[in-house]
């Protein structure tokens, strides 16, 4: 029975624009005892606001999230493009399932702005992070597995993180130079170490220990800009567990946020275009809607009409027609624009 009335769900959840895209949550796992009272249509309801509440993490900075935390699982149901069971099993008289969500962006977008929510452009980035403690009191540096900081910072990964940290090796030459620059840390830019990790993007986080606070200076590059952030926390004893595992998930937060406001799409910016492409050949028609589906800021795109030479697009982008050339030549395309209809060259 209730394999029959999943195999409906599948069909009412499955979509009609086959241009739609969509984010895709998986791995979504949950259990629960089996019962007299087992309903698996419950339990795959749960799924469905575990995968939403999990992309809302991802796309949302903190200070937009509590707007969403009671959003009714009829309007996740709509957003909601197609699911799949991954695996389901009975142990010891526990049912376990597992679900992949895919959600319709078009429909969520919609959502997050009539919360006055701009989402952010869901990229995960590898992030080189070198954590150095200070302890002003007892005049010393925590560097490496030296610190309690350092070891543990990698031990809690959240798969909603967009933020993925690579941490140094503790080679001997790194520890040295730190060492050798330790009175001018503020100042000095660990370009001789950074260098040998080839990532582009990287955190260094300086942290003044006293007795009265914590003083944390951060030096963040993203996208070959970087931004100083100076923060405080109360003291903190950095061998309690619990209150360093808290201080690393502040920190995290913090810098995800930083990363979603500098991916943050405007979707009150619907710029209508119209674009013209030669169809004499089906599979570069087929190219180029597959790489308009996989550009976040296209809001919507379909086919206007057609004739026996060319498909006319009509395309919403969130963004400006210079940025949107801009994505579309990293994508290998060009246009002439000199015409109100552009056309790909």
């Amino acid at each position: 029975m209730h394999f029959c009335v999943l195999a409906f769900l599948n069909i009412f959840f499955s979509t009609e624009n086959i241009y739609a895209n969509t984010f895709t949550v998986n791995d979504i796992e949950i259990s629960t005892p089996f019962e007299i009272n087992f309903d698996k249509n419950k339990i795959i309801d749960e799924g469905f606001t575990q995968a939403f509440d999990q992309l809302i993490l991802s796309i949302v900075q903190t200070k937009n999230q509590n707007k969403l935390k009671r959003t009714p699982l009829r309007l996740i149901k709509g957003m909601i493009e197609t699911f799949s069971i991954k695996e389901e099993k009975f142990i010891d008289e526990i049912y376990y399932l597992t679900l992949n969500v895919s959600f319709n962006k078009k429909k969520l977008f919609n959502l997050l702005e009539s919360k006055n929510i701009f989402p952010s452009l869901l990229v995960k980035k590898n992030v080189f992070f070198i954590p150095i403690i200070i302890d002003e009191k007892n005049d010393e540096i925590l560097i490496f597995s030296e610190s309690n900081l350092f070891k543990k910072w990698n031990l809690d990964i959240k798969n909603y993180h967009l933020l993925r940290y690579i941490l140094p090796t503790e080679d001997l030459e790194d520890f040295n130079l730190i060492k050798i620059n330790s009175d001018n840390l503020e100042n000095y830019n660990f370009k001789e170490i950074i260098q040998k990790y080839n990532l582009d993007d990287y955190i260094i986080t300086i942290i003044f220990k006293n007795n009265e606070e914590i003083r944390v200076l951060n030096k963040i590059n993203f996208k070959e800009k970087i931004d100083i952030k100076n923060l405080s926390f109360k003291n903190i004893d950095f061998n309690d567990d619990k209150e360093i595992k808290k201080f690393i998930e502040n920190l995290k937060t913090i810098f995800e946020n930083y990363w979603k406001s500098k991916n943050e799409i405007n979707t009150s910016v619907k710029l209508p275009l119209t674009i013209s492409i030669n169809n004499n050949d089906n599979s570069k028609i087929s190219e180029f809607e597959l790489i308009l589906s996989k550009i976040d800021l296209i809001y919507e795109f379909n086919i206007l009409k057609f004739n026996n030479k060319n498909n006319i697009y009509k395309i919403i982008f969130n963004g400006s027609p210079d940025y949107f050339l801009k994505i579309m030549k990293d994508n290998d395309y060009e246009f002439n624009t000199q015409n109100q209809i552009w056309s790909v060259k």
